[in-house]
């Protein structure tokens, strides 16, 4: 989702307080992210987690 809104790891890190660092470790799958961390991605987004998640295809 942050390529397809033309956003940089540091922006989307900036955005949800998660340095760009420990953002690049969540998106590479180096470390799981925390529920905390999920569930701000989701309201930046303006997404489910349940989306986010790929549990559904309903935003």
């Amino acid at each position: 989702m942050r390529e397809d809104h033309d956003l940089t790891q540091a922006q989307v890190g900036a955005a949800i307080n998660v340095p760009q660092r420990t953002y690049a470790y969540y998106e590479s799958g180096q470390r799981m992210v925390p529920p905390r961390v999920l569930c701000a991605l989701a309201d930046f987004y303006q997404v489910s987690v349940d989306y986010l998640l790929e549990r559904t295809d309903q935003p």
